[in-house]
């Protein structure tokens, strides 16, 4: 069920208090009373009724739902207390004799009961099974969050291991040919890995990673790389400082940055610039990663990195996300993510 608000207070007193006008027109129509008298008695026992079986089934049990049987003589003994009570009200509200209609016992006040008790009954139901549902669509969406962020982890898991595996393939080559740069990549590996633990903590505590905390890992990345790779690696980001509190999910950059070494500057002699860069552009956050390598003239990107980035997307944003990619030979490449503004986005917006 979801919580009770002030709003759903108000709305479910809005939606009784029209359902009391319909009576009220009924019973005008029928007996042919004075529709401004029908109005008054059929709000005043109309919200009592409403009042104590709104009230009373959320204290017979959190959830609101306290079962058929409970809710079944909740219904009857509200009907019961808030018939005569709003009768006793709307005749004080008159000033008629407080007893006014009541002592007319039991042609019509027998009739007006077993109408006030249909009524009850339906607007219990019509109320219950609103708030039902809201609460098996809540449950819903909340399983499906979980069962996105879960994927996520998942991905993130593939991602991480894949650069590790990279990284120690790299350094045993250079062990045998460069046993000083061996050791310097392998202190920026012991500096990266436990950098990376060391947020990834701290985000799991506190449920978010911004776009600050994604730039320091590539910021780590990419000096480990410069290690095994010298001065053909070169590298500038670009992070706005009025972007760097956005949210974002984990390591969805750092395959891009992969790709620009692996397929755009390692194949290069010269090596190159890699540039990774953030801005607002329209309603949207615009995550753009290029290099200034060797390039390709395959259409789809190539590489392990693209594939699982797209599905992160996929996961993360559903279709509200984009990852363009460019490329040419002797051109270098540019892969640019347009996400939806994180206030926009549910699985990542800041608290």
């Amino acid at each position: 069920m979801p919580p009770i608000s002030r709003a759903t207070v108000v709305r479910h007193a809005l939606r009784a208090a029209v359902f009391n006008t319909v009576i009220a027109l009924a019973i005008t129509a029928v007996l042919g009373d004075r529709f401004a008298y029908n109005l008054l008695y059929a709000q005043c026992i109309g919200l009592s009724i409403w009042l104590l079986i709104d009230g009373g089934r959320y204290l017979l049990h959190p959830s609101g739902w306290p079962g058929v049987v409970p809710m079944a003589m909740l219904v009857f003994g509200a009907v019961l207390v808030a018939y005569p009570a709003g009768a006793i009200v709307a005749n004080l509200l008159l000033q008629r004799d407080w007893m006014h209609g009541l002592n007319n016992f039991p042609r019509a006040t027998v009739g007006l009961l077993l109408m006030s008790l249909s009524a009850a009954a339906f607007g219990a139901y019509y109320f219950t099974s609103r708030a039902m549902l809201a609460g098996a669509r809540l449950a819903q969406e909340e399983a499906q969050r979980q069962a996105s962020e879960a994927r996520l982890r998942l991905l993130e898991s593939q991602l991480e291991p894949h650069m590790l595996f990279n990284t120690l393939a790299n350094l045993r080559a250079l062990i045998g040919t460069d046993p000083a740069r061996a050791t310097a990549m392998l202190d920026r590996l012991n500096d990266f890995l436990r950098a990376t633990l060391t947020a990834s903590r701290s985000e799991a505590t506190a449920g978010r990673h911004t776009l600050a905390n994604e730039f320091a890992r590539l910021r780590d990345y990419l000096e480990l790389m410069a290690v095994r790779m010298g001065p053909r690696l070169r590298y500038q980001l670009d992070l706005p400082e009025e972007l760097a509190g956005l949210p974002m999910p984990p390591l969805l950059l750092q395959p891009l940055v992969e790709n620009c070494i692996r397929h755009g500057l390692e194949p290069s002699r010269t090596g190159g610039e890699v540039h990774v860069g953030a801005r607002r552009e329209g309603g949207g956050l615009v995550l753009e990663v290029s290099d200034t390598g060797v390039g390709c003239e395959a259409s789809p990107a190539p590489g392990f990195g693209h594939a699982q980035v797209r599905e992160r997307l996929a996961n993360a944003y559903g279709g509200r996300a984009n990852l363009a990619w460019h490329s040419g030979p002797g051109a270098g490449t540019r892969a640019v993510l347009t996400l939806p503004w994180p206030n926009d986005n549910p699985l990542t917006a800041a608290p």
